[in-house]
């Protein structure tokens, strides 16, 4: 059984319904919620019904505590992870930043555009993808780390291989980003206990190259829920305190516009696993097809509209690429919140 949390409420209401007993706290946030949706999987199907907190027969300690901080940064108001793709066939940026000289330009235009983590990647992971060579990815990335160290910037590696998160993080890095979720290379998850970094375990159904073939769940966040529930749990026996632990549904890897769609409805549902949530619904396709808007650098309307979704069902990590837009949203969201 998974509880969806709905039923939500932000800002004074929200406080005042938990004051009153009627409402939990989200995550230990600003927002509350009154009622759970349980999820469940049976033999005939899926199966689901909405009951107030009261009737509700499982632990909602997980969904409710306050969570510790992410990398050094609080969790009490949402956080951007600015997007730099240091490669030559990204979807949404088409390679502008392919050079580690114009990369490392865009990290300052990040930081100054107010960017809580940089999150940088030196190889695409768009449907269909292939993958690099270490020794390319690292020459992609390092210097570009390196700089956003320097200029005193929060670090994001976006990688799954053990050799490439241990040179980002001797770098400087504090964050690894793993699409695999640490299962794509057998030594990252050591790499990860080893160290003091924090970790986004993101799911994917198939790898980049295979994962847009038809992919297929009983229900999305079902499942997805319960493979990251293994992912954290192996965390967690690898010594990965939970604190230092993000997961992230993995929007548009592997999934079709229903899945996403139905994914973003429920993300609350993450908020079970205790972890932070984050999630990456920036220029992605499914946008662009639910509003006909073929260009990536076009969607900005549609992702700020996935992202005030997000926002409502307490999500904490937004992986952006028009970091300032958000930003700005993020300011109106943080004043209806009293999150200043």
């Amino acid at each position: 059984m998974i509880c969806n949390p709905v039923g939500l409420l932000d800002g004074a209401v929200a406080e005042l319904a938990v004051k009153g007993g009627i409402a939990k706290p989200l995550a230990g946030g600003s927002i509350a919620f009154t009622h759970c949706e349980v999820l469940q999987i049976e033999a005939d199907g899926f199966v689901d019904g909405v009951f107030p907190l009261g009737q509700v027969e499982t632990d909602l300690a997980l969904m409710t505590d306050k969570r510790r901080s992410f990398a050094s940064h609080d969790l009490s108001a949402p956080l951007i992870m600015g997007v730099i793709n240091v490669t030559p066939d990204s979807f949404s940026d088409g390679g502008d930043y392919a050079k580690p000289s114009d990369a490392i330009s865009y990290v300052f235009k990040l930081i100054e555009a107010g960017a809580d983590i940089i999150d940088i990647g030196g190889e695409s992971t768009r449907p269909g993808s292939t993958h690099v060579d270490v020794g390319e990815e690292c020459a992609r990335i390092l210097p570009v780390i390196k700089a956003a160290v320097d200029a005193g910037a929060t670090v994001s590696v976006d990688s799954f291989r053990a050799k490439t998160l241990r040179a980002a993080i001797d770098a400087g890095a504090s964050i690894v980003n793993d699409v695999t979720a640490l299962s794509g290379d057998v030594e990252a998850m050591s790499v990860v206990a080893d160290t003091d970094a924090s970790v986004v375990l993101m799911h994917m159904q198939g790898t980049p190259k295979t994962m847009q073939n038809n992919p297929s769940y009983r229900l999305a966040s079902y499942d997805v829920f319960c493979w990251l529930k293994s992912r954290v749990d192996a965390c967690l026996e690898a010594g990965i305190p939970r604190h230092r632990i993000a997961v992230d549904p993995g929007i548009g890897f592997g999934k079709s516009d229903i899945h996403n769609i139905e994914l973003l409805d429920r993300v609350g549902v993450f908020h079970g696993l205790g972890c932070a949530v984050a999630i990456g619904v920036s220029r992605k396709s499914f946008i662009g097809r639910i509003a006909n808007v073929k260009t990536p650098k076009a969607r900005l309307p549609g992702t700020l509209a996935a992202t005030s979704i997000a926002l409502s069902r307490g999500v904490q990590i937004h992986r952006v690429h028009d970091v300032a837009a958000v930003r700005q949203a993020f300011a109106v969201w943080n004043a209806r919140n009293d999150n200043t």
